[in-house]
């Protein structure tokens, strides 16, 4: 492929949006062009050999293992390595002043509560399926349950908009728009690739970044992102 450019899908978070403008300073000789996808479908991509790095956080309930479990199914052929970015606190967010007085899942199949959900294939709505599953509230039942954004972001500006009261979003959205934040997780944010791209000049100055005094100085006012396995590689297939 040209040059310096790789090609990124998959999941997607408000700070990897900050990394790569970072990244974008730091050495504009490489580019990463980045697709929302969702994370399933950015395993698939990269199985197909359609994108060089795919962004992911799916967790696979029995084993409380974050994508690695789902490398056979979406990402047989691929020689795969996966890097932690970050963990992140994941969360219901509300309207202001959270006038339904929403606690956690079991609330969400409650009459008058739309919800604004994330595309199918998403870590975020295999997370949403597996508790209301649990709380044995049946899709159905809830309002707004097809009504599907692609972004983090895009979760909370339907919220800002009154367009809907609830939704799964990262601690990120909850900060910058000022949102009332239920933590429901803290998950893994990981980049898979193949093993050959690891080595890429590009994936270097990446990782470079993502370790980098600038980008942690500029996330820190967030706060609740995790960075202590930043740029560890969690799994190397043989």
């Amino acid at each position: 492929r040209m040059g310096g450019a790789l090609l990124a899908c998959g999941s997607n978070d408000p700070i990897l949006d900050m990394l790569q403008t970072t990244m974008k300073k730091a050495y504009p000789e490489f580019l990463i062009l980045s697709a929302n996808t969702g994370s399933t479908e950015g395993l698939k991509a990269l199985n197909s050999g359609y994108t060089d790095l795919a962004w992911s956080h799916l967790l696979d309930p029995k084993s409380g293992q974050y994508n690695i479990p789902f490398l056979p199914t979406y990402a047989p052929d691929v020689n795969a390595v996966v890097v932690n970015l970050f963990h992140r606190e994941l969360g219901l967010i509300m309207a202001p002043q959270n006038p339904f007085g929403i606690k956690g899942f079991e609330n969400l199949g409650r009459e008058g509560i739309r919800l604004v959900n994330r595309q199918k294939g998403s870590g975020t709505r295999v997370l949403l399926d597996h508790h209301l599953k649990e709380a044995k509230i049946p899709s159905a039942r809830i309002e707004g349950y097809d009504r599907e954004v692609y972004t983090h972001f895009e979760v909370g500006l339907s919220i800002l908009s009154k367009e809907a009261d609830v939704g799964i979003a990262t601690v990120a959205v909850a900060k910058l728009l000022g949102l009332p934040f239920v933590r429901i997780a803290e998950e893994s944010f990981d980049m898979i690739l193949e093993k050959n791209t690891f080595f890429h000049k590009g994936i270097q100055a990446f990782i470079e970044v993502l370790n980098s005094k600038e980008f942690r100085q500029r996330v820190e006012p967030i706060g609740a992102y995790d960075f202590k396995d930043s740029g560890k590689i969690l799994y190397s297939t043989n």
